[in-house]
């Protein structure tokens, strides 16, 4: 890439890059590779990850659940609280995109000026760089 970034992950994307890789692209895993860039995960995905986990809906999530701290500093990750001014943002896109945590961890990308590694095209949706 050249240049540092910061990349922002998307629920789905910590999911893999934590216990999957082989389902990221080959970009977005060159770019988690590259120690240049510092990589984020929004608090939302925390919220995100454990509510799906309890529901049962993502029952292979559970060691992240379980050990959500071990895991973003075995890989290096930083977490991004939610202010206040990203909720109010999150809440005034006019996108047709009902999905909170999506739009919060857009909202997040944009104001913060992240890339967001994301395979999901919903977010091209929002004013980001998506990053896939």
């Amino acid at each position: 890439m050249g240049f540092a970034l910061i990349l922002l992950l998307d629920s789905s994307t910590l999911i893999w890059a934590t216990s999957v890789p082989s389902l990221l692209s080959a970009r977005a895993r060159s770019a988690l590779d590259d120690d240049q860039h510092d990589v984020c995960v929004s608090a939302a995905s925390a919220w995100e990850i454990a509510t799906k986990h309890r529901l049962g809906r993502l029952e292979h999530a559970g060691p992240l659940v379980d050990d959500w701290d071990g895991h973003l500093e075995r890989f290096g990750y930083t977490v991004v609280d939610i202010t206040d001014r990203q909720a109010r943002h999150a809440g005034s896109y006019p996108v047709a995109h009902g999905d909170p945590f999506d739009r919060i961890i857009a909202a997040q990308a944009d104001l913060e000026e992240m890339t967001l590694v994301a395979s999901d095209r919903a977010f091209d949706l929002f004013p980001v760089t998506r990053l896939w």
